[in-house]
């Protein structure tokens, strides 16, 4: 059975979405991006700077749901220009630096409210 997961510590949703869902043992995070829980947008800051507040608002969501980042199984990475990767790489790997999950990292068209960086993710509940 779904359930919704919502809290406080990270953006609140702002269209038809949840922050997150889980079904059995599986949590699946909306995209996070550099947007802080107070509101303020990071869309003017470095790569580096926006890929650490999307990953404090998954780390926020997660444990609303009762995961922490070492139970994530995939995560997504949007680039709003590939030429961020390394930069981005670079302060992703100290939020995942032991057993980092399965990744993607593509390049987008565009975008929400013309950030460089969005990042969802799959954890497990479970073992």
């Amino acid at each position: 059975m779904k359930r919704i997961i919502s809290t406080d510590d990270a953006p609140a949703a702002v269209g038809a979405y949840s922050q997150a869902t889980t079904t059995g043992d599986l949590v699946f995070t909306a995209g996070q991006i550099p947007l802080t829980a107070d509101g303020e947008l990071l869309d003017d800051a470095s790569i580096a700077e926006q890929t650490e507040q999307a990953l404090t608002n998954v780390e926020a969501v997660l444990a609303a749901a009762g995961a922490d980042l070492s139970d994530v199984l995939k995560t997504t990475v949007f680039l709003a220009d590939i030429a961020d990767f390394e930069e981005m790489n670079e302060t992703y790997a100290g939020f995942f630096d032991e057993e980092p999950p399965a990744r993607s990292a593509v390049q987008a068209g565009a975008l929400p409210k013309g950030v460089g960086v969005e990042i969802e993710a799959v954890a497990s509940l479970g073992e």
